[in-house]
């Protein structure tokens, strides 16, 4: 099933230029990386998705040297503005604070990181912060934030329904097949959807479903559900009923905080 993520478009990276801008302006800060996250990335959006713009900035060096830095915000709320090209949602964090996660393998900030569709970034910099990322990367913290997001959505939107939301099934199936990856020790699981399901599914039918299901989300709009699918119910319940004891046993990182701290310095020394 080796399917490409779409590229974006001139006119959507123009779009998000701009309001890349603004935001530096706005908030006096730096981008430093800034990509898509969510169903565009992960290669099964719909027609009319949203696009989720995730953001990494800093501030000028003086910023942090304040002695109530503690309670300056190391986030910036949403930002959703709508376009020709579609709802626009960008949520940043400062590199503070995506460095302290990044230290916690933060499964959501190692997917940032990964993004096949990358808006902005200080090349120079996330060279350097990927290269720590097998250093850092802990698959018991990512095995158990996969499950989690798993159970909830088997449980909210599977479990005696009578119709299913077809990008839940995706919200079921991705994690799902994401703890697979990490069953086999293959490293950070990829955001590409394509990509585990080509190293982790073998069953044929369960294969077939899935494709059908991608072919017809890519179609549909965003809110479009179907009666449920067998094949994918039975695959998601087994799989729960598997993992149900599961320790996710594995190695811990050692890396300690200062290869970070001296990133995080750099950056602000104009050196990273």
């Amino acid at each position: 099933m080796v399917t490409s993520v779409p590229s974006l478009s001139d006119s959507v990276r123009a779009e998000v230029k701009g309001r890349l801008d603004r935001f530096e302006s706005r908030h006096d800060v730096r981008v430093l990386y800034a990509c898509e996250s969510g169903s565009r990335a992960w290669g099964f959006a719909s027609p009319d998705s949203d696009y989720d713009v995730r953001v990494v900035y800093v501030h000028p060096r003086d910023w942090y040297l304040s002695i109530d830095l503690e309670r300056r915000d190391d986030a910036i709320d949403p930002e959703i503005e709508d376009a020709s090209v579609g709802e626009i949602d960008i949520h940043a964090w400062d590199l503070r604070k995506a460095l302290r996660l990044f230290r916690k393998s933060n499964p959501s900030l190692i997917e940032w990181l990964q993004s096949p569709l990358v808006y902005r970034e200080d090349a120079a910099v996330m060279t350097r912060w990927r290269d720590l990322l097998l250093e850092y990367y802990r698959p018991k913290a990512a095995g158990y934030h996969y499950l989690s997001m798993a159970r909830t959505n088997v449980d909210r939107y599977l479990r005696d329904a009578d119709t299913v939301p077809l990008k839940k099934y995706l919200y079921v199936l991705r994690p799902l097949l994401a703890i697979r990856w990490i069953g086999a020790d293959r490293g950070p699981v990829p955001v590409e959807f394509a990509r585990l399901v080509d190293a982790c599914v073998e069953d044929e039918d369960l294969r077939h479903a899935i494709d059908d299901l991608l072919e017809e989300k890519r179609a549909a709009g965003e809110m479009a559900s179907a009666a449920p699918i067998p094949e994918l119910q039975d695959f998601a319940f087994s799989e729960l009923e598997r993992l149900q004891n599961t320790d996710f046993a594995g190695r811990s990182s050692r890396a300690g905080i200062e290869p970070l701290n001296r990133l995080f310095r750099d950056v602000l020394d104009g050196s990273g």
